[in-house]
């Protein structure tokens, strides 16, 4: 499960973000490129723009249930 206190400080404000657990596998960028990105300095994703229609929302979701170490987090401010 993602952790708040952990997340990056990259990340845009709002619900969803990526937690340094991030392991760079690229699934949540492929899932939705929309709104993740990756940090080509650091080697993880983060979320670059929040989703602002269900069907957006959706495939936020998607790649948070697919994320393999759990770093993607939906109870962000």
């Amino acid at each position: 499960m993602a952790n708040k206190a952990e997340k990056w400080d990259i990340n845009a404000a709002g619900k969803f973000y990526v937690d340094q657990q991030c392991i760079d596998c690229d699934l949540c960028r492929e899932t939705a490129p929309a709104f993740f990105a990756r940090n080509d300095d650091g080697g993880y994703s983060y979320v670059k723009a929040q989703p602002a229609s269900e069907e957006d929302v959706g495939l936020c979701m998607e790649a948070l249930q697919g994320c393999p170490v759990e770093a993607i987090g939906e109870d962000g401010e």
